[in-house]
């Protein structure tokens, strides 16, 4: 008998949440709907500080061996450089057209939700975001404190100088780095075990909020859905765009050539389950070995366009479900903040939670509001994963274009 996965248990758990959310939502008194919203909200409230457990381990061990990694590639600084800026260039698009359109759809205010009551006094801190808070905010007064705080900008912080300095020691720092390559395979793993209390936290999640709002709630989802998997085909459509610029009409032989590996990590929700048979793909794409097997892990560590997107959608509908207002300058700042914290994150199914949550507390925005994403996340998941697919597939081309290294296809294996 085949066993049923994860992607179908949380399938199954938001079926049982909407149909036990409104049977509560229509049978039961204010009091009772209330009194079931509160309590069902308990395991969801568990699984958020399970995520939270893991967000400075999973940040620190990833990050220091992506940066110790690019380090060791001393003879390929060049391609380093041209990476970098294409993996940046991608980030600030993927940012940017998540903030624009949700400022056009506006979709959270359709909620008007009430801030909760340990921020309904004071609401926004529109004092403690200015920019002298802001600079002096990222660097960690110590490493122990900010771990302890889950201080996610701060973590990375460190993590870029440890990197760098590992690196530059030699024999003795690939030691470290052979070290933290574990701690962060077992900070994978921890995170496996956690994501399979996902479908409970995804049940309670969806029947607490629809309990207490009813079906409209339901309208809300299926506009945010439709809108995100639009704006993730209006992202390929562009990155598609731009790599045409350097590769032309081979642009379509790559989409095609890719085309397996994207619905992998789609159907799976992770990006990381393309990635053994992606290298070979692009190697007989015409990518050279050398530059495949360096963009290709970095771009699993830094370049992470669907998530950005999503991450973009995230944050600003639960400000806006909320009513919390940002001014241009929040908002930007907001996107270097994700364009930051994002980095190292990539093979962890649903690990956009963890950067959104960090996220949130920096603009006095509630973190309960993640519940509302939590029921829906494996759906956005897969689009962001299979994007993720795309984007370090482009990007691996492109450098390659750059180098004036990139053959046509060795092996046509994309009919």
């Amino acid at each position: 008998m085949r066993k049923i996965s994860l992607t179908s248990w949380i399938m199954i758990a938001m079926v049982t949440g909407v149909v036990v959310g409104l049977w509560v939502h229509y049978n039961g008194t204010a009091a009772q709907i209330d009194s079931f919203s509160g309590g069902i909200s308990v395991l969801t409230d568990i699984f958020l500080r399970l995520i939270k457990m893991i967000i400075a381990p999973l940040v620190f061990s990833t990050l220091v061996v992506g940066i110790a990694k690019l380090g060791d590639v001393k003879s390929v600084g060049r391609i380093g450089g041209k990476t970098l800026l294409w993996f940046m260039g991608a980030s600030l698009l993927s940012l940017f057209l998540g903030l624009a359109i949700m400022h056009a759809l506006d979709l959270g205010n359709d909620l008007g939700l009430p801030l909760p009551a340990s921020n309904a006094a004071t609401g926004l801190d529109q004092t403690g975001m200015t920019f002298k808070t802001f600079i002096t905010h990222v660097f960690p007064n110590s490493i122990f404190e900010a771990m302890a705080g889950n201080q996610i900008l701060q973590i990375v912080v460190f993590a870029v100088f440890f990197g760098i300095a590992t690196a530059s020691i030699g024999e003795q720092g690939k030691v470290v780095i052979k070290g933290l390559d574990a701690v962060a395979h077992v900070i994978l793993r921890v995170t496996g075990y956690v994501m399979y209390f996902a479908p409970v936290a995804a049940m309670a999640a969806i029947a607490s909020v629809l309990a207490v709002k009813g079906p409209e709630l339901l309208l809300t989802y299926g506009k945010f859905i439709l809108s995100f998997y639009l704006s993730i085909l209006g992202l390929w459509l562009l990155l598609l765009l731009i790599a045409s610029l350097f590769i032309g009409r081979r642009v379509i032989d790559l989409a095609i050539a890719v085309k397996d590996m994207i619905l992998l990590a789609f159907s799976t929700a992770s990006s990381e389950a393309a990635f053994p048979r992606l290298t070979q793909e692009l190697e007989s794409f015409g990518c050279p070995p050398k530059i495949v097997s360096f963009v290709l892990p970095l771009g699993y560590s830094f370049n992470l366009d669907g998530s950005m997107l999503y991450m973009t959608f995230a944050s600003l509908f639960i400000a806006q479900a909320y009513g919390v207002q940002l001014t241009i300058g929040q908002e930007i700042s907001m996107l270097l903040v994700l364009m930051l914290t994002s980095k190292g994150m990539a093979g962890v199914p649903r690990a956009a939670l963890v950067v959104v949550a960090g996220t949130l507390t920096m603009y006095n925005i509630p973190q309960q509001g993640m519940l509302l994403l939590l029921a829906i996340d494996q759906v956005l998941d897969m689009a962001r994963s299979a994007t993720n697919v795309l984007g370090n597939s482009i990007a691996a081309v492109v450098v390659s274009k750059w180098e004036g290294e990139l053959e046509e296809a060795a092996v046509n294996t994309y009919k």
